[in-house]
């Protein structure tokens, strides 16, 4: 009997002890959830209009990108495929559970063009432009520098997965994000583009007080290949190498029941802390590969060198994460000198310290959840030590279909300091 009673009490810790680590394995916090998203309409005829005309499709507008500006969570809606209302939007932090999308820098500025303004077109060998600068076709993802403005990454192509159409070059636009208004935009020569280019990424390597000196980092994932952008020079230049390509073995993905093969090359790319020579590390890894990589920003940065085959042995293999580690996107945080990324095959957020050589070993899952982070897309941390990370079940809105019963599209984030505890990327 008392054998008996011996088993159930350590059943019953068991137990216990698997649910306290079930709760504290649960790290990060849902802010946002939506079945399907709503937009903040003009009007209800406005709305209606479009419905019945077929510029509104509810159920095509599948968020996919996020950054943090003060209280303003920006959130794009790529045009996959025909009927999306706005492609750059946001939130205000102190938002409800499923908030309405607010168009950025406005409603008009989201509306797709119906002609091409001629005049304002370049050469016939130069890259096709819009009539308004200020209106955005189709991005998936933005990033706020430490300057204040906003980093629009536009490919320019609307019903990318129905009947395609490019209304414009791949451009970059930037926002004062306290006035709202353009400062400049800069479409990419059709000289940097290949065939099967596609721009789904930006990162800027900027600080406050040498504002005028940033670069943006532009991953082509289908020309593997990244474009630089000097904003001093207002210039582009693209920069080859093999660690852009994907690897063959890690083109395999299974996500919430659904298998289907990528051959996504360059995709997540974060920039480190200065060095004492003032140069920064770029980190990159293709999105179907396991695999890091590192080369300074002072490669990428000189249009002349970069091009040099020398350049080649500038550009260094960090290590590999291990087993179905594919990632999307990544992200640098300084204070902890932590790299946060997407863990898409294993619904989780990985991480890795930097001071760290990286193995398998060395990197944390700081959270995994087979129903709030199905496909976690994109992530980033604001200037408050949290990271941000937004999961949209992308793979079923493209090769099945997803169930507008279900919460399908969420937001999570949670306090650094705190997810990386009892993690191999917690210092102490």
């Amino acid at each position: 009997m008392m054998l008996y009673l011996k088993s159930i009490v350590l059943s019953c810790l068991q137990i216990l002890i698997l649910v306290v680590l079930t709760v504290n394995a649960v790290k990060l916090q849902q802010k946002f959830k939506w079945r399907e998203v709503e937009f903040d309409w003009p009007s209800l005829d406005v709305k209606q209009q479009a419905i019945e005309s077929g510029k509104y499709v509810s159920s095509n507008n599948l968020p996919l990108g996020l950054d943090r500006w003060k209280d303003k969570l920006f959130i794009t809606v790529p045009r996959w495929k025909s009927g999306v209302a706005a492609s750059l939007n946001f939130v205000n932090i102190s938002d409800g559970e499923s908030p309405v999308l607010q168009p950025y820098p406005s409603w008009e500025a989201n509306q797709l063009p119906t002609e091409i303004d001629a005049e304002t077109a370049t050469k016939s060998d130069g890259p096709k432009v819009l009539k308004d600068n200020t209106t955005i076709i189709s991005t998936f993802r933005v990033r706020a520098d430490e300057c204040d403005r906003l980093w629009v990454m536009d490919t320019g192509l609307a019903d990318i997965l129905g009947n395609p159409v490019q209304h414009a070059a791949p451009s970059l636009a930037l926002f004062d994000l306290y006035t709202d208004k353009l400062i400049r935009r800069h479409y990419f020569p059709d000289s940097l583009l290949k065939e099967d280019s596609f721009f789904a990424n930006v990162i800027v390597d900027a600080e406050r007080g040498d504002c005028d000196n940033a670069f943006a980092y532009m991953p082509d994932l289908g020309g593997y290949q990244v474009i630089v952008y000097s904003f001093r020079d207002d210039k582009s230049w693209r920069v080859k190498h093999n660690f852009f390509h994907f690897d063959p073995l890690a083109g395999e993905y299974n996500i919430g029941g659904v298998n289907f093969q990528w051959t996504d090359g360059v995709f997540g790319m974060a920039v480190g802390k200065r060095t004492r020579d003032g140069s920064r590390p770029v980190y990159f890894h293709a999105f179907s590969s396991t695999k890091e990589f590192m080369v300074s920003n002072r490669i990428l940065q000189n249009e002349t060198y970069s091009q040099n085959p020398e350049s080649y042995y500038d550009y260094k293999l960090m290590g590999d994460r291990g087993p179905n580690s594919q990632s999307s996107a990544e992200f640098y945080d300084p204070e902890t000198g932590v790299i946060f990324y997407t863990q898409v095959n294993k619904d989780g957020i990985g991480c890795w310290n930097t001071a760290k050589p990286l193995n398998p070993d060395t990197q944390g899952l700081v959270d995994s959840d087979s129903d709030a982070l199905v496909f976690p897309n994109d992530l980033k941390v604001d200037n408050e030590g949290n990271v941000w990370v937004l999961s949209d079940r992308l793979p079923m809105f493209i090769f099945t279909s997803l169930d507008p019963e279900q919460y399908n599209y969420r937001i999570l984030t949670g306090k650094i300091s705190e997810i990386i505890k009892g993690t191999p990327c917690d210092a102490f």
